[in-house]
């Protein structure tokens, strides 16, 4: 990777993608890697939106899985619309996105990032309680949820704007690359807002989330109905927020190393940092699906679901009433489920054949039924 600082600037670095890298292995391996990391998670976060959207048509919606449809909502904007963006650059090693593109999307990129971690945060602050299926029985409403989506998500965009004003599309023989380029005039301004910026997008998460978990856990332990459950979703949450430091952390290093002037760091570490900032989004459903015990037994029932309805000739449907002799059984073939439905077949052949067949009157084996008749 060749990068020349040109003079009377203050700074100069790639956005969107580090390019003029060399050789064809990472030419290669990057896209490859992005691609699989942003199929695999969106598919999770599908399922997870999918999961939660059937808990709140079924009335077992509540605070915490709404700010966590949001936070899977987020992971796949970053998923599918930030992440091919560096897939293209890696791939051609040059820009060929367009200026609109080069100018928005690391800020972009970083409003959602940092949108996804104040809505983790909010998530430790949201009640687990279930969300009353009428107004009439509400005991709170959930509007905080909307004004603060609203207002996260406004801070995220505003945020960030200094480094939209600075990127640009630059000639480079017969390509072209998209850098930012920080006049002298303006290097005070951005070196405060460097130390600044990194500090509110990732520290005070961080500390507010740490706030957050602290007054859960002693409300779960003290004051709730139901400390165990409670306990179980604040691990859940623990877990994704460990999991989303540990994944931000080495991204938000290298952006502050960068930019506070010191030596630039090792590639490497560069292109890493960006994959764990994108396989962050694809850890979060994992987690959900293997430790949250709602969105597991909503993707064992979303399987459940799949499997009956792919089941050839047979529906997964309450099976059909039989008729006339048939009566004694007509509650119990018409409660069999799908697990049972291999029984069916016979049982509809005995009572047909029951039907279908004459038998003297000495030869009755039941003559009660002939004579109620």
């Amino acid at each position: 990777m060749d990068l020349s600082q040109p003079a009377n600037v203050s700074f100069f670095d790639f956005v969107g993608g580090i390019q003029l890298l060399r050789g064809e292995e990472v030419r290669t391996a990057m896209p490859v890697i992005l691609v699989g990391v942003c199929v695999s998670g969106a598919i999770g976060n599908l399922l997870v939106l999918l999961i939660l959207l059937r808990e709140f048509r079924n009335g077992r919606g509540s605070e915490v899985k709404a700010l966590l449809a949001s936070l899977a909502c987020t992971d796949l904007v970053i998923l599918l619309l930030c992440a091919p963006v560096r897939a293209v650059t890696y791939y051609k090693q040059t820009w060929t996105l367009g200026s609109f593109v080069c100018s928005t999307t690391d800020w972009f990129q970083h409003s959602c990032v940092m949108a996804k971690t104040f809505i983790l945060a909010a998530t430790i602050r949201a009640r687990h309680t279930l969300v009353p299926s009428t107004a009439s029985g509400s005991h709170y409403s959930p509007v905080w949820i909307h004004g603060a989506l609203l207002f996260i998500w406004i801070v995220s965009m505003m945020f960030p704007i200094p480094q939209m004003l600075y990127a640009a599309v630059v000639p480079d023989g017969r390509d072209f690359l998209c850098v930012s380029v920080v006049p002298q005039c303006a290097s005070d301004f951005m070196s405060l807002f460097y130390k600044i910026y990194p500090t509110v997008a990732f520290l005070v998460p961080i500390i507010l989330t740490l706030g957050f978990y602290t007054k859960a856990l002693h409300a779960a332990v003290n004051q709730a109905p139901s400390p165990q459950h409670q306990s179980k979703v604040i691990l859940v949450l623990l877990c994704l927020s460990g999991a989303m430091g540990l994944t931000l952390l080495p991204e938000w290093g290298t952006f502050t190393w960068i930019r506070l002037g010191y030596s630039r760091p090792p590639v490497g570490l560069m292109l890493f940092a960006q994959v764990l900032l994108y396989a962050c989004s694809s850890v979060s459903p994992v987690i959900l699906m293997t430790m949250y015990d709602d969105v597991r037994q909503g993707l064992i029932t979303l399987w459940f679901i799949a499997t009956c309805r792919s089941t050839k000739h047979v529906p997964c449907k309450p099976c059909p009433k039989t008729e006339g002799n048939g009566a004694e059984v007509q509650g119990t073939v018409a409660n069999a489920d799908c697990d049972d439905k291999d029984k069916l077949p016979e049982l509809e052949h005995f009572w047909t054949g029951r039907r279908n067949t004459r038998v003297e009157d000495d030869q009755d084996p039941v003559p009660w039924e002939r004579d109620d008749k």
